[in-house]
């Protein structure tokens, strides 16, 4: 995730970071500028036509389709921005979950019981798995204190997140057991074990349900469409002029779908997502000052 100052304006104006749409689409902007030269060029030097053609027309219905791609593209960047949001309440409610945790198990268990290491670790690594489970991958370099049998159980299963919160609940229950903590101290922690999941599976709804083909797909064609027919009228009014305006009108409508596509994953490593590494470490960090 990008951190930046939002009120400094002239930064943000006139420096192109990685993730600036300008250099990703600049092949498809020396394209369109191509082809809109071309239009303008056959049509006011080759066929010669004027502004008393029918081919004039077609600026009317710019205006009309104007107003709906609007629509659609204010549709797509707020669905897509409300994908981030939620995946980044997910992961406030995973801090919070994991302190609240953390804080009960501070008090419930004996000062100096060995529990306490095993949860000081454990927890943050449940929230260092989620990380990677949602980006498909898994690096048990960053997980601490785990055992030879736990880390091959780890590594042969498929949903690691869920083994870790497995050996959590295994825990408190062994610790219940033990006659360690008793029934109410359990019933106590057990909302918070059970968020653990909750969270996981909240996390894994918005990375897997994508928005729908069809409509992403009827976008791009939109766009392209509406950008290609884009020549062919305003050429009589603009001239030679229509080459800029043609490729600043792509770059406007073009941008925002690419942001959307971006943001709408929010778990990934792209410069927009949200810092999952970073809030993994923040855990790690509280839990282990708190146990």
């Amino acid at each position: 995730m990008i951190n930046y100052n939002p009120k400094d304006w002239f930064t943000f104006i006139f420096r192109i970071h990685k993730a600036d749409t300008v250099k990703r689409l600049f092949p498809m902007f020396v394209a369109i500028a191509l082809y809109s030269a071309a239009i303008a060029w056959l049509e006011l030097e080759v066929f010669k036509l004027s502004e008393k053609d029918h081919l004039r027309n077609i600026t009317a219905m710019h205006g009309l389709l104007g107003f709906v791609i609007s629509l659609l593209l204010v549709f797509r960047t707020n669905t897509a921005y409300d994908r981030w949001w939620e995946g980044r309440k997910q992961w406030g409610m995973l801090v919070n979950n994991c302190r609240n945790l953390a804080l009960k198990l501070q008090g419930v268990l004996p000062a100096g019981h060995p529990a306490r290491a095993y949860f000081r670790h454990m927890i943050p690594n449940f929230a260092y798995t989620l990380k990677d489970h949602l980006r498909g991958e898994l690096h048990v370099d960053k997980l601490e204190n785990l055992s030879a049998e736990e880390l091959s159980r780890l590594q042969e299963g498929i949903h690691v997140p869920n083994q870790i919160a497995a050996f959590i609940i295994a825990k408190a229950n062994e610790l219940y057991r033990q006659q360690v903590i008793t029934g109410d101290q359990l019933i106590t922690i057990n909302h918070q074990l059970e968020a653990l999941t909750d969270i996981s599976g909240a996390c894994e709804r918005i990375k897997n349900t994508p928005i729908p083909f069809s409509y992403s797909v009827f976008l791009k064609k939109f766009i392209f469409f509406y950008v290609m027919t884009l020549p062919m009228g305003y050429v009589f009014g603009l001239g030679y002029l229509v080459v800029p305006m043609v490729v600043f009108i792509f770059y406007v409508l073009a941008s925002l779908e690419l942001i959307a596509e971006e943001i709408e994953d929010p778990f990934g490593k792209d410069a927009n997502d949200l810092p999952t590494e970073m809030i993994s470490a923040n855990i790690r960090r509280h839990v282990q000052e708190i146990l």
